[in-house]
């Protein structure tokens, strides 16, 4: 998951948070939750913890990532 500004150009949505977005899933095993450190940092402060899965190299995105998975 990933969350950012989206333009919205008609009826399809595009921009850089959508591509990060997309990029993450790729990277998610089936049934696993990736999450940027963009969605970790706002979500401080509801309870919910964060596994560090370090820096990623996503297709297309310069620089790799930091992802993290939540946990229990």
């Amino acid at each position: 998951m990933h969350t950012g500004e989206c333009k919205v150009p008609g009826d399809k949505y595009s921009g850089i948070a959508v591509h990060l977005g997309a990029r993450v899933a790729s990277a998610a095993e089936p049934g696993q939750v990736l999450v940027t450190s963009t969605v970790k940092d706002l979500v401080v402060g509801s309870g919910i913890r964060f596994e560090d899965l370090g820096p990623h190299a996503l297709k297309g995105v310069p620089d790799e990532r930091r992802l993290y998975g939540p946990t229990s």
